[in-house]
């Protein structure tokens, strides 16, 4: 099964109109994150691509691409309430506006980016990507928490 492109406008305008329609008030289907969590939660992904946040150590890196990888750069979907890294848990309150529009500035960068400067980029979490890789990563993720939302 082939993901949509996120890097593709019309299926990032998709997705931001999905995002536009999740309120801080929207209940989950199941998990422990509330909405504005849920887009602080999704924004890391994006955090870890474009501001070099959150690097795992040395050790961390080898698990991650040994046991980690083939479940988030692929297209099968994940599983509900999965096991979430450290870095993605969020407990604190956040500001709901502020988180989702993040969120959308990053979709929106990686259109303006364009799926090619994805290919070969390092994550470093799983090493070199392909730009398939990545937007299954961002795509998946994002889709994932929707879903879990009812949009």
């Amino acid at each position: 099964m082939i993901l949509p492109n996120i890097f593709n406008q019309n299926v990032a305008d998709q997705v931001i109109g999905r995002i536009n329609n999740l309120k801080p008030t929207t209940q989950p289907q199941w998990g422990k994150m509330n909405a504005t969590q849920v887009l602080a939660h999704c924004n890391v992904t994006y955090e870890m691509a474009f501001e070099n946040k959150h690097k795992p150590n040395f050790v961390m890196a080898i698990m991650l691409k040994a046991f980690v990888k083939k479940v988030v750069v692929t297209e099968v979907p994940y599983k509900k309430s999965s096991q979430t890294a450290p870095a993605f848990i969020i407990k604190d309150d956040r500001n709901f506006e502020k988180e989702k529009n993040r969120l959308i500035g990053y979709i929106n960068k990686g259109v303006e980016m364009g799926e090619n400067s994805f290919e070969g980029k390092v994550s470093h979490s799983f090493g070199v990507l392909s730009k398939t890789e990545w937007n299954n990563m961002f795509y998946k993720h994002i889709d994932h928490h929707l879903v879990q939302f009812g949009v």
